[in-house]
């Protein structure tokens, strides 16, 4: 017995079976910034001031410089996730949804580019 009407059946439309990786992404996702957030969270509190000395030096520091490269990564692929599905449940035209996804991700793309290259240049201590 199915539960599929025998109009979906004649039209073809069901599961396109893509869904499952997305919704996976999400979550493992979710759980890396749970993750991430209480380690950056618990680490800011810890430092003795938040001057941006106190908070150079933290980034310095190569565990700490790569795991808010990672917190940095996650968060943007995380927004991107979850804007992605904005865009296809409430754009309704096929073109300007293909136009809106195009500006979604270039955008996160930037975002993820200028997020870890502003800790990698406090993490190597750039001249200003």
């Amino acid at each position: 017995m199915s539960l599929r009407s025998p109009l979906s059946k004649v039209l073809g439309r069901g599961s396109a079976k893509n869904g499952v990786g997305h919704w996976w992404a999400q979550r493992v996702t979710a759980s890396a910034l749970i993750l991430l957030t209480a380690w950056f969270v618990i680490a800011l509190l810890s430092l003795p001031a938040l001057d941006y000395a106190s908070v150079a030096a933290w980034v310095h520091a190569p565990l700490s410089a790569v795991l808010l490269s990672l917190l940095v990564g996650t968060l943007v692929y995380h927004s991107q996730l979850g804007v992605q599905v904005v865009v296809e449940d409430y754009v309704a035209s096929k073109g300007i949804k293909v136009l809106t996804m195009l500006i979604v991700n270039f955008v996160h793309v930037l975002l993820g580019a200028l997020g870890v290259f502003a800790v990698l240049r406090v993490a190597f201590g750039a001249a200003v």
